[in-house]
């Protein structure tokens, strides 16, 4: 008997755990399915973006932010120059402290110091075709194809070509294409005057029906031709270039609208050099101007050159190509922060002892133009 109730108490406590860890398999089990279905549902639901910075469009905003980027990468006032000794020859390896620099005659605080041999050209062979450069223009034009030859590299360099009297005419935009290049060098001609007899000698006769034309084929408008070779073609080059007018004249200006001044002023704008080939007929004109040309030249960091022959014509654009490949890169955050548009005189001074010696000449702008907070600003091509 009393194992009887034993054995039946023993039962009771087995099925009493059975149900309890069946109930509990079955709660998990049922937990389990219930997570699986909620998971399920949140995956067929839209789910939150991630919060990210907006797209960058065309808006105002979008402007501003470039214009502060701008201002931030600009902040700092560059400098190109060159280098050479009395004899003409480059130096390529001054140093930082061999040079300091002045901006209206305070000493600036130089951030960065680096030789430039490799940057891309945006260039600007602008000839001369009034009736002083008649004979000499053949000449020009060869030297002119064979510079290019020279100094342009495929997908890298750009040049642009001009001719000019008293109206300027361009005719190729900047184009990494050499062939169209010369081609554009060999269309420039001479066009002579109505009543134009040769050799300078200009007669009265029925005017042309291209009248206006005509009157203005004559005459020489240099600084004309810098200042829209500067506004219209360099403004729309990449802001990592170098860029450089070669000017092709007698440097004798006879019907500018502008004064050298203001083709200085807009060169120093768009961060033009300015190189003057000074080459003319001597055969019944004055010659070449040499004053105004080295004055456009130095004041824009360029140089200016007067061959005599056509083996110096082509010596002086060989120096040309040293000149923009052999130079050096100077930049300074200015003490004078004022936004205001002013000119800024710049000077760069050898200070090394040995170096002044040899009488080292640095070639560099001679002054630049502020950024200007209410002036509108030069947009180019990045």
């Amino acid at each position: 008997m009393f194992d009887r109730i034993l054995f039946v108490r023993l039962l009771s406590f087995i099925l009493a755990v059975g149900l309890s860890v069946g109930g509990a398999l079955v709660g998990a089990r049922a937990q389990e399915e219930q997570q699986q279905q909620g998971t399920s549902w949140q995956q067929q639901q839209p789910q939150p973006t991630p919060r990210s910075t907006p797209a960058r469009t065309t808006d105002d905003t979008t402007t501003l932010d470039d214009d502060e980027i701008e201002r931030v990468d600009t902040s700092l006032t560059n400098v190109i120059f060159t280098a050479v000794d009395k004899n003409k020859r480059f130096i390529t390896n001054l140093k930082q402290e061999d040079i300091r620099v002045l901006e209206d005659g305070v000493p600036q605080q130089i951030f960065t110091f680096q030789p430039q041999t490799d940057l891309p050209l945006t260039l600007a062979i602008v000839i001369d075709t009034s009736i002083s450069q008649e004979r000499t223009l053949p000449e020009e034009k060869a030297a002119a194809r064979a510079f290019v030859d020279a100094v342009m590299r495929p997908a890298k360099d750009e040049v642009a070509v001009l001719s000019f009297t008293g109206d300027s005419t361009l005719e190729q935009g900047l184009t990494g294409n050499a062939v169209r290049v010369r081609s554009a060098i060999e269309r420039v001609e001479f066009v002579p005057p109505s009543g134009y007899i040769g050799r300078g000698v200009t007669v009265g006769g029925t005017p042309p029906i291209s009248g206006d034309n005509q009157s203005t084929a004559g005459s020489t408008a240099i600084w004309d031709a810098v200042y829209a070779t500067c506004h219209e073609v360099m403004v729309d080059s990449s802001d990592k270039t170098r860029r450089a007018i070669v000017l092709l004249t007698d440097g004798e200006d006879t019907s500018s609208m502008l004064k050298l001044d203001e083709a200085v002023q807009e060169a120093l704008r768009t961060d033009t050099l300015v190189f003057a080939i000074g080459i003319g007929d001597s055969f019944g004109y004055s010659g070449v101007d040499e004053g105004s040309l080295r004055k456009v030249t130095e004041r824009t960091g360029g140089r200016a050159y007067f061959p005599r022959n056509e083996e110096d014509l082509r010596t002086a654009f060989a120096q040309i190509q040293r000149e923009l490949r052999e130079q050096f890169l100077v930049a300074y955050s200015p003490t004078n922060k004022r936004r205001d548009g002013s000119y800024r005189k710049l000077q760069i001074e050898v200070v090394n002892p040995e170096l002044r010696k040899q009488n080292v000449k640095l070639n560099y702008r001679q002054g630049y133009f502020a950024k200007s907070d209410t002036a509108p600003a030069t947009r180019r091509r990045k």
